[in-house]
């Protein structure tokens, strides 16, 4: 069979058996879609991707109010239509032995299977990457266990916050003085394991097709995310010093934080690297007596008095809206930016002329704006070609079309809920 219509794309021919969930194995495989590879998300009737949201009509019109008429809740959650579009949707029972002869059979024809289950999952399935090989020694694995697959705490179980935790990265948020913010609102722990993940893969199928040889790649999330907290470390082992919580301050320069302006809660970021900048911040300001002052005369004096420049700047700021602060600071080559809210994005006048949003239909939950593509490629111009998959919306092309298997063999497997285009209402426990 032909892989992928659009060979232009970097990633064309490539297909990958996606059995991951949540945030961050779904970001590696999006990522991976975005650029051309057919990627295949496989789900389970009994035991779907929880950020689906809820199975059930009635909870979903909590979670989601402003679509109560929906019968197919699972199909609008924002956060996994995002993570998972782009590719391909079925459902398959990997516990069940007929499942696991498809899977098999699916193998074969793939290149690349990325799970983020725990450790034990995939042997327990007998799909380890050794008894994968068997069926395809061309085939990369991504593996992504939450703190690897050997040491004493290998099984145990994380989430994005969970890992912002244990990387250390959560106690270096916050205020200078204050307890750490343990819920960043984002989770890094997810999205940038799953960056990770994406390079790896990458890097995989080019070594496979310098050596022929499939490889397996585990990739801690705790260990790749302390890779991004590495500087903290290398403080500590050379200088004996435990890195702090430092809000939006620098540690060499200053001026540079976050300041109030003009309008409820509307704020602007800014920062001054040099004494050559200072001047030309102190310009655009309308070079106030304050800033002649021997307290802000350099670099050191400045680093040490910024409490009382910080509120002397924000005295200047808040008679100016954030856009206005940032167009004058950067006409005389000052770095500033205003704090944009989730609307303000949205309708971000920069981003929207570069086209970097892009409007995508749905057949459940309707026509919104999303993120593009994250990269710009001259020769080969990346798009959303294909929205999140609604569940189990490929069995045919997939199951069908691929693997050759009848119309009737496909409504005897729904029917023993080994595939399904919806969830059971009982969702079944962790595998």
């Amino acid at each position: 069979m032909v892989k992928n219509k659009t060979p232009q794309l970097p990633l064309a021919g490539v297909r990958i058996l996606d059995l991951s969930m949540w945030f961050a194995g779904p970001m590696c495989t999006r990522l991976l879609a975005d650029m051309g590879a057919e990627v295949i998300k496989i789900e389970s009737v009994g035991h779907v991707d929880p950020w689906r949201g809820p199975v059930s009509v009635e909870m979903a019109r909590l979670q989601f109010p402003a679509r109560p008429e929906n019968n197919r809740p699972y199909d609008v959650s924002p956060g996994f239509n995002l993570e998972n579009r782009n590719k391909y949707g079925i459902t398959l029972d990997l516990r069940h032995p007929k499942a696991k002869e498809i899977f098999r059979n699916l193998v074969k024809i793939s290149d690349v299977v990325v799970e983020n289950y725990s450790p034990r999952v995939m042997p327990k399935l007998g799909f380890s990457y050794e008894a994968l090989k068997e069926i395809n020694p061309k085939l990369v694995m991504m593996s992504l266990p939450a703190l690897g697959s050997t040491g004493p705490d290998k099984d145990y179980r994380a989430f994005g916050q969970t890992i912002d935790c244990m990387s250390g990265m959560a106690y270096l948020t916050g205020y200078l003085g204050e307890e750490p913010m343990l819920q960043s609102g984002l989770s890094y722990g997810d999205p940038l394991s799953g960056m990770n993940a994406a390079f790896g893969v990458v890097a995989a199928i080019l070594r496979r097709r310098r050596t022929g040889e499939g490889i397996h790649i585990e990739l801690s999330q705790v260990e790749g995310l302390i890779a991004f907290n590495a500087d903290s470390i290398l403080d500590y082992t050379m200088n004996g010093r435990i890195r702090e919580r430092m809000g939006n301050r620098d540690r060499s320069m200053a001026p540079q934080g976050t300041y109030r302006c003009l309008g409820i809660d509307k704020w602007v970021s800014l920062a001054v690297p040099s004494d050559e900048v200072w001047q030309k911040f102190c310009a655009a300001i309308g070079n106030p007596a304050w800033t002649q002052e021997a307290r802000f005369g350099d670099a050191i004096s400045r680093y040490e008095n910024q409490d009382e420049m910080d509120k002397l700047i924000e005295g200047w700021t808040l008679q100016h809206n954030n856009y206005e602060v940032m167009a004058i600071l950067q006409a005389v080559g000052v770095p500033a930016g205003p704090g944009l809210d989730s609307q303000e994005l949205l309708n971000e006048p920069h981003l929207n002329a570069r086209g970097y949003y892009e409007i995508k239909s749905h057949k459940v939950a309707g026509s919104f704006r999303e993120i593009g593509p994250f990269a710009l490629f001259s020769k080969t111009p990346l798009h959303i070609r294909m929205a999140a998959p609604g569940f189990g919306e490929h069995n045919e092309y997939v199951l069908g079309k691929l693997l050759g298997i009848s119309a009737e063999e496909m409504a005897a497997l729904q029917a023993e809920n080994i595939i399904g285009d919806k969830p059971l209402e009982k969702q079944q426990g962790s595998m």
